[in-house]
């Protein structure tokens, strides 16, 4: 069985999917999706995808076409998400599944009505870093006491990760805090029952605050501290610190250190180094096993009602 994917959003993040997909047997992308039909069609030619489209109706319609892959702007996924799903299609929707708790509770529900696999690129719980980590975890070797999350940007201009002009806004809460959050939560195993949120200056232009601080704590008593910033000027990423009642282990994107800076082989971990080939080799298993896929959209829903009442915190103390 080859899985047929059309993929929406030929940008950074689309380019990523598309390298990890040519490492993964049985899976063709056959119908590629963008605004930028001139742009699209050159993606297209450097990956052999035959369809070329601006309108992700045209690729929902083509009866070939198993799941899609969605890497466009936040605004759109869970208005996408439902289009897929009422397609018939299988779908893995980029962080974050939706901007609102309203549009996340809609995604969740309909996939519960299809049954079709429906999951969100929360890739932390991918990368192998993270993976050694909750292995750990699992094997009772390891708990967390707290996290100490740093998630920083140089974004004083609307410009994606390629350093080109973005066709939408990115958000430091409903996207970059969602990965830590639902990382937290996953790693301690235990659901966060305590979330605080203060942010600074909304920006006059980009109409969002550039700079957030977030502390989260689980049932278990696990605490989280998060930081993000559009405003720092210097390395860009998140970087991770995990600190446990038996280590401390440092996660800079797939790299991961011990508490005194001792880099640890994480190459084992996994059948590859790239977290979002990881992702999508859960999702197409998942397709073919007909089971729910790890980061499935039920599994993540908590995230977004952490993200929802934070909001609400904002927006009565902006």
């Amino acid at each position: 069985m080859t899985i047929k994917v059309a993929l929406a959003g030929a940008g950074a993040f689309g380019i990523k999917h598309l390298d990890g997909i040519q490492n993964i047997d049985g899976v063709e992308v056959v119908s590629l999706v963008s605004r930028d039909l001139e742009k699209t069609q050159a993606v297209a030619d450097k990956y052999g995808i035959g369809h070329v489209t601006t309108d992700l109706a045209d690729s929902l319609a083509m009866k070939e076409v198993d799941a899609v892959i969605l890497c466009t702007p936040t605004q759109m996924h869970a208005g996408q998400s439902l289009a897929c799903l009422k397609a018939g299609k299988h779908v893995q929707v980029e962080i974050p599944l939706a901007d609102s708790l309203k549009g996340a509770e809609e995604v969740v529900a309909l996939q519960k009505q299809t049954g079709l696999v429906a999951m969100c690129g929360h890739t932390r719980r991918f990368n192998p870093s993270h993976q050694y980590v909750n292995n750990k975890i699992k094997a009772g070797e390891f708990n967390i006491q707290q996290m100490d999350v740093q998630t920083y940007f140089f974004r004083r201009t609307n410009t994606n990760a390629l350093g080109q002009a973005r066709s939408w806004t990115d958000h430091l809460l409903w996207h970059h805090a969602a990965h830590t959050v639902d990382l937290f939560a996953y790693q301690a195993g235990s659901p966060i029952v305590q979330a605080n949120a203060i942010q600074g200056p909304v920006h006059p232009t980009l109409g969002i605050a550039m700079d957030m601080s977030i502390q989260l704590k689980a049932a278990n008593g696990a605490i989280c501290t998060l930081s993000l910033s559009f405003n720092n000027d210097g390395p860009l990423g998140t970087y991770f610190r995990y600190i446990g009642d038996t280590a401390t282990y440092l996660a800079r994107y797939d790299d991961l250190f011990t508490g005194k800076e001792e880099q640890i082989d994480v190459s084992k971990v996994a059948v590859s180094m790239n977290g979002i080939e990881l992702q999508d080799r859960e999702f197409f298993a998942a397709i073919k096993e007909g089971r729910e896929p790890n980061s499935s959209v039920a599994q993540v829903f908590n995230c977004y009602q952490v993200l929802h009442n934070l909001e609400q915190q904002l927006n009565a103390n902006p």
